[in-house]
């Protein structure tokens, strides 16, 4: 079966390119298209697809509010829910913090290559969150460091030691076979970790598991020195 695809983009080129890449997979169908966030929601609503490519900044409603009212809202006629990647121009632009904090699973630059774009969305469509490690570094570190930690809510506490080790990880951009190099345990296992720390927080994937490390003071963000060359 195809994944289902919605494209949300207010510039018709773009919208037009990404649907030209995409039919060229034939795991992947679009079934709709918008310029603007209302319009999102209201062909999200009536096509019901797997992935929303939702580009964050349009007009009438941008990504952010778009993305929350299709995740967020509780609405019976979003089903089943989809997964929203973000579109940005630039990887620490101000709003995919929001977004990720809305229920994005991930965000993609518009200058990926295209099969990272086809791979982007079989990544998401399967559940998984699409955070590159050197984005996750610099976006996340970038706004949360800039606000106090929140207090560690009570679910934290429900975490095993292991399971803290591995959510710490997951913070910093480390994949699975990564984490399972730094902890000397199998891929496998890092991954039954991560699915049970996603279910005793009650996160919908690993973009949502990152923020929650950072706001919850179990990761702390460290203060840059100088600034990054453009």
């Amino acid at each position: 079966m195809s994944i289902r695809i919605v494209i949300a983009d207010d510039q018709a080129m773009v919208r037009a390119g990404f649907s030209a890449l995409l039919h060229a997979d034939p795991g992947l169908e679009v079934v709709g298209e918008a310029a603007d966030g209302a319009e999102a929601v209201a062909i999200v609503r009536q096509t019901h697809p797997d992935v929303v490519l939702m580009d964050v900044r349009m007009p009438h409603l941008d990504g952010i509010a778009a993305t929350r009212a299709l995740l967020q809202s509780g609405d019976p006629g979003i089903a089943p829910v989809p997964r929203v990647l973000m579109l940005t121009t630039f990887d620490i632009d101000e709003y995919v913090y929001e977004a990720v904090r809305a229920g994005a699973s991930g965000f993609l630059l518009k200058d990926a290559l295209p099969e990272e774009l086809t791979a982007a969305v079989h990544v998401v469509a399967r559940g998984d969150a699409l955070l590159a490690p050197s984005v996750t570094r610099r976006m996340i570190e970038h706004f949360v460091a800039a606000a106090a930690p929140r207090s560690e809510p009570p679910a934290l506490d429900e975490l095993t030691d292991r399971e803290r080790d591995v959510l710490s990880l997951v913070a910093t951009g480390r994949s699975n076979r990564e984490i399972a190099a730094d902890l000397v345990i199998a891929e496998q296992t890092v991954k039954t970790h991560v699915s049970r720390i996603l279910g005793k927080l009650g996160l919908r994937d690993r973009a949502q598991a990152v923020i929650a490390a950072y706001e919850s003071g179990l990761v702390v963000a460290q203060p840059r020195e100088g600034r990054e060359p453009p």
